[in-house]
């Protein structure tokens, strides 16, 4: 057969709201998640957690439970297979007898059946030595310390002229605190791995964001060469971030499976993950705006106290959004930690930008009322020409367009009135987002075959979001080809390597090794004269050094949110009628993923800001709660009528297909938005998350 004849360039598969290709696998059942991999003679673990929150194991009694029929044996600090000392404390499973907090894996029941495992664990015996803990948050904790650097690598501190002298001396102040509580992840899937030994190889199949570092982590775990090992995800329920390294999970089922000799699956209960997974550490704040009369901005404080545990160090970048957003010739941005005995914090949708937009976004409302100036136009007064923080020009940035045109869709009115319908009070609120342009280099192939098909393989991950669709898109706008003539493979280290799906970086990662190979493999098509040999044509590309290289912009998308709430005066209960998002996020490389995703992240967001919370149980030291009855996501009825939006930015300055990340941009700046609309609706200023009911009619009946 000849060599397929690359199109047009005027064919363009980039942008269309192209269906996802996963998704009759999916509503089908076909699809094949972490657990559900049924290999010959398979084992099933089940985990013992610690009841105390600190501590160590004095004894464990196996021998209840290896009576029981199907148990076959009892993993524990005693008798597991060694592992070398990991980069994360949290992998060092049944390697000694510490109990960091509560929750923590202290055994492991390996059995025939789930049943079995569940049952075995359940008459595991452990003797403690329990110590003193401590695991409250306090902005004035003794033992409160400035790390040197923030989550992601952000300076920890950062100052600009004379904020404190210049916000005393600030013809208009506002000086105002905010609390967000302890948020879990609570992907669809819980997370789960099974692993089995064939020889000297180690297969894993794992609910993980990136395998590509799943693999190095067991390499150095158990002492193999990487190439010893193999590990898939080819689907994923989720992670909002609890999947983006290695879990207990995946290290424990290889464990089981070396010390039976038999592949052991492991699937954690939801009620494990807040102890075990990581969670979005609480975010107590201090902001400080003092701006004149005209409202332009003299001086911007944002302080941070956020819990960190004991064994590893996690600073939620809280403060980091308010070196971008707004422009200030006098600016404090400090974070400040207390090492406490709780689980480790780790990445939630949005880590950093979530509470601490929350926090900016709020004070600015309040700015706003302080001015008697509509928030929009407060917002535009303060336009920064440059990155406040760094000076470097933004690669592109259209806030303003985003609050301008998100208004008028939305009916935003500077005259807006708050209304009464029989008990409800009717508000409005809006508050902008932003999230920061990652990239990171990656690998991929794409190979033109004699039937006129194509194959692009990378190790990507598809967590629920459309990556193999998208990058479909990719490889077809640079082929020059129809979208049904790529095929996409991913989820596999069989693949060429790939970065984690995380920071919205995914896409605009994977996209720009693809969009590289297809581009070389199509100028090879281009010379190639007579058929395609057997194995056909393939080219690769490695961005690595340009992905990767110092950019000489501030890149960063941006959004407006505004929504309206009705606040039920005699319950307390405050419902979303509208939520709207505006953004300025790069070329949309798929319109129907892209507004599933911002929409997802609104979601989320409201979640944030009307249900969801959790709380450290002093008494106990655990998470009170710990499962989907009692810690509260948004349900289909929480969320009537929500809109997502985005204006065509073009971008050459990101990646080649001037992309940007969607995947949390959407969750960002929806928390305040509700916030400031319940504001409006009742009078009464809530600086403490999430609104729930109680919280809300306590605050109604104390202005009456």
């Amino acid at each position: 057969m000849a060599a397929p004849t690359v199109a047009a360039r005027a064919h363009t598969a980039v942008g269309a709201p192209a269906e996802r290709r996963e998704g009759r696998e999916k509503v089908t059942g076909r699809a094949r998640y972490a657990a559900e991999h049924e290999l010959p003679g398979r084992a099933h673990a089940w985990p013992v957690t610690a009841t105390i929150a600190r501590g160590r194991v004095r004894s464990v009694d196996a021998a209840a439970a290896l009576a029981l029929p199907g148990v076959l044996a009892v993993l524990t600090h005693e008798n597991a297979p060694r592992l070398a000392e990991p980069d994360d404390p949290m992998l060092r499973v049944l390697q000694d007898d510490r109990v960091p907090s509560r929750g923590a894996f202290v055994a492991l029941v390996v059995a025939e059946t789930p049943e079995a495992a569940r049952s075995g664990a359940e008459e595991v015996r452990v003797a403690y030595d329990a110590e003193a803990y401590d695991v409250t948050l306090r902005a004035d904790h003794p033992d409160r310390y400035e790390p040197e650097q923030a989550n992601g690598g952000h300076p920890g501190r950062r100052e600009q002229g004379d904020p404190e002298n210049v916000f005393a001396e600030s013809t208009v102040r506002v000086d105002t605190a905010y609390r967000v509580p302890p948020l879990h992840n609570h992907p669809m899937e819980p997370h789960a791995s099974t692993a089995h030994f064939e020889g000297d190889r180690l297969l894993v199949h794992t609910s993980s964001q990136g395998t590509t570092v799943v693999r190095a982590t067991l390499a150095a775990l158990f002492g193999m060469a990487e190439d010893a090992i193999t590990v898939t995800a080819r689907h994923v329920g989720g992670g909002f971030g609890s999947k983006g390294t290695p879990r207990p999970d995946v290290v424990l089922a290889a464990l089981a499976a070396r010390h039976t000799g038999r592949p052991v699956t492991l699937a954690l209960h939801r009620r494990m993950l807040p102890s075990v997974v990581g969670h979005r550490a609480p975010t107590l704040h201090r902001v400080r705006l003092g701006a004149g009369a005209d409202g332009r901005l003299t001086s911007v404080l944002h302080e941070v106290t956020t819990h960190t545990s004991r064994i590893r160090e996690f600073v939620e970048q809280a403060a980091v959004p308010a070196r971008v957003m707004y422009a200030a010739p006098h600016r404090l941005t400090v974070h400040r930690a207390v090492p406490l005995d709780v689980p480790i914090p780790s990445w939630m949708r949005a880590p950093g930008e979530a509470p601490g937009m929350y926090a900016l976004e709020s004070a600015m409302d309040e700015l706003a009322d302080e001015l008697g100036m509509d928030p929009i136009e407060l917002r535009v007064a303060n336009e920064p020409d440059a990155e406040p923080d760094s000076g470097k020009p933004f690669s592109s940035r259209h806030l303003v367009d985003c609050l301008r045109e998100g208004a008028h869709r939305f009916g935003w009115s500077r005259d807006r009135d708050r209304t009464r319908e029989g008990p409800w009070l009717v508000g409005q609120g809006v508050a902008a987002a932003t999230y920061p342009v990652l990239v990171g280099p990656s690998t991929a192939s794409a190979q033109a075959l004699p039937d006129g098909t194509f194959t692009v393989r990378l190790n990507a991950t598809d967590i629920g979001t459309g990556a193999r669709t998208v990058l479909a898109q990719v490889a077809a706008d640079a082929l020059g080809v129809p979208l049904d003539r790529v095929r996409t493979e991913v989820g596999s280290t069989e693949l060429p390597p790939a970065p984690l799906a995380g920071g919205s970086s995914g896409s605009s990662s994977w996209g720009w090794s693809v969009h590289g190979a297809c581009t070389r493999l199509a100028a090879a098509l281009a010379v190639h004269a007579g058929p395609l040999p057997p194995e056909g044509l393939t080219a690769h590309a490695d961005t690595t050094g340009r992905a990767d290289a110092e950019s000489p912009y501030a890149r960063h998308a941006f959004g407006a949110h505004f929504a309206e709430v009705a606040v039920d005066t005699v319950t307390g209960e405050t419902r979303v009628r509208r939520l709207l998002g505006m953004y300025a996020a790069g070329r949309i490389l798929n319109a129907r993923t892209a507004r599933s995703q911002f929409i997802g992240g609104m979601t989320m967001g409201l979640g944030m800001a009307l249900t969801e919370g959790s709380t450290l149980d002093p008494a106990f030291g655990d998470f009170a709660e710990c499962d989907l009855a009692m810690y509260h996501v948004p349900a289909h009825a929480d969320v009537p009528d929500i809109e997502a939006h985005w204006i065509d930015e073009e971008d050459p300055h990101v990646n080649p297909m001037g992309s940007k990340g969607i995947g949390e941009i959407g969750i960002v700046g929806t928390a305040a938005a509700i916030g400031n609309a319940v504001h409006h609706a009742t009078g009464v200023r809530f600086r403490e998350l999430p609104l729930t009911p109680d919280r809300v009619w306590e605050a109604l009946r104390a202005t009456r």
